[in-house]
C-alpha cells in the first residue's frame, strides 16, 4: 500500500510540474503577419498581435516582430520590451488608443515602430503610470489627439530618442501629468502637429537635436510646466515657433 501511494503521490506531482512548466511565461516571444494567438509566441509558432503576445511574455521580457505586418494595439502593465527593429512593426489605432502604459513599476521600451492613427485614433503613446518609457526609432502619426501624452499621476521618466512625430491634432508630445514627469527628447522630428512639444503641469522636458518645422505652433508651456533648451534645436517654419522657458549650454 505505502509503494502505491507514492506512486500516486509522484505521478500528482509530475502533472503538476508538467502543467506549471507549460503555463511558464517566456522571456522572449515572436510576432509574425501569419502567426496565431494561440501558439506559445515562439519563433517557430509565434503570435498575430502584441496583445496575444504579451499575456504570453514575462515581466521584463521582450517581444519581437519575426517578418512585417501589423500587430494590433496594446495595453502594457508591467515592464516589458516591444521590439522590431529591423522590420515592418506596426500598430493601426482606429479610434482608440495605440499603446497603453499603466505599471507603476514597469520600465517599458518601445523600440522600431509605426503607430498610426489613421485619422482617427486617439493618443499613439498613452503614458497613465510608469516608471519609465523609453521611445526610440518611432514613428506615430495620425492621431485626434497627442502622438505622446504623458499623464501619470506619480513620478515618471520619459525617453524619445529619434522618432518622428507628425500629424497629431492637439500635440506631438502633451506633457499633462498630475504627478512629475521628467521628459528628454533627443535627436526627432516633429512636423504638422497642433503644437510640437507641449508640457503643462508638473512636465518638466528637455530637447537637444530635435527638428520641429511646419507645426502650428512648435513649443508651448504652462508654468510650472517647462521646457529646456540645449540650444542646438532647429525650429522654424512654424505657424508660430513658441520659446522654451530657459536654454542651457552644451557641456
Amino acid at each position: 500500500m505505502k509503494t502505491i501511494a507514492f506512486r500516486l503521490i509522484l505521478f500528482v506531482s509530475l502533472i503538476i510540474v508538467s502543467s506549471a512548466a507549460a503555463d511558464a511565461q517566456a522571456t522572449r516571444t515572436w510576432v509574425s503577419g501569419v502567426g496565431d494567438d494561440v501558439n506559445p509566441c515562439s519563433r517557430t509558432a509565434p503570435c498575430k498581435t502584441f496583445a496575444g503576445a504579451i499575456s504570453k511574455t514575462a515581466a521584463g521580457g521582450e517581444i519581437n516582430c519575426i517578418d512585417p505586418g501589423g500587430f494590433g494595439t496594446l495595453t502594457i502593465t508591467k515592464s516589458i520590451t516591444v521590439d522590431c527593429s529591423g522590420t515592418f512593426g506596426s500598430s493601426l489605432a482606429s479610434l482608440t488608443n495605440g499603446f497603453i502604459v499603466n505599471g507603476a513599476t514597469a520600465v517599458v521600451r518601445l523600440r522600431g515602430l509605426q503607430i498610426n492613427g489613421v485619422g482617427n485614433g486617439l493618443n499613439g503613446v498613452k503614458i497613465i503610470a510608469a516608471s519609465r518609457v523609453i521611445i526610440e526609432n518611432v514613428v506615430i502619426d495620425g492621431f485626434t489627439l497627442s502622438g505622446i501624452s504623458v499623464e501619470n499621476t506619480a513620478a515618471t521618466q520619459v525617453l524619445v530618442n529619434n522618432s518622428s512625430i507628425r500629424n497629431n491634432a492637439v500635440a506631438g508630445i502633451n506633457g499633462v501629468p498630475t504627478g512629475t514627469a521628467e521628459i528628454a527628447v533627443t535627436n526627432s522630428f516633429f512636423a504638422g502637429n497642433g503644437t510640437a512639444i507641449v508640457a503643462n503641469a508638473n512636465a518638466t522636458i528637455r530637447i537637444s537635436g530635435n527638428s520641429i518645422m511646419h507645426n502650428t505652433v512648435g513649443l508651448s508651456y504652462a508654468k510650472p510646466g517647462k521646457i529646456i533648451s540645449f540650444k542646438d534645436n532647429a525650429i522654424d517654419a512654424n505657424g508660430t515657433s513658441g520659446a522654451p522657458t530657459s536654454v542651457v549650454v552644451l557641456q
